[in-house]
């Protein structure tokens, strides 16, 4: 792990009297150490969590530099990154990709049910994991 002499006060935040970085720089951070799928899965899960969108982190990098900066710029990427809530729906976009289909919709709302990838030009819905078990 890295270690850096000082940090922003804008990067820093308290949580329960603890001081921790914000989320932006947060990911900035384990960029640097995550394999991209980690990475992304990260994302995913600091959007479930109302931390930050991946839009609002996109503009907000603008505002860093770092090493992981670029790393994230890349996992972020607008043609390739889409929110998911499994790995199998990471996997199943190169998938879907290599098999000429366009790139989905994620996480869309179709019929009064979300969907893990819709494809409204070819009025079809993939659900890569299936409904919860009870």
């Amino acid at each position: 792990m890295r270690c850096r002499p000082s940090l922003d006060a804008k990067n820093v935040t308290r949580r329960r009297g603890i001081p921790v970085t914000n989320p932006v720089q947060t990911l900035i951070d384990i960029a640097t150490e995550l394999e991209p799928l980690r990475l992304e899965r990260s994302v995913n899960e600091a959007d479930k969590l109302d931390l930050v969108d991946p839009e609002t982190l996109r503009r907000s990098l603008d505002a860093y530099v770092g090493m992981g900066v670029r790393t994230l710029r890349t996992v972020l990427d607008r043609h390739t990154f889409r929110l998911s809530d499994s790995d199998l729906e990471v996997f199943f976009r190169p998938l879907a990709l290599a098999a000429g289909f366009p790139v989905p919709l994620t996480k869309h709302w179709v019929l009064g049910y979300e969907v893990d990838f819709w494809f409204p030009d070819h009025g079809l819905v993939v659900e890569a994991d299936g409904w919860p078990c009870t």
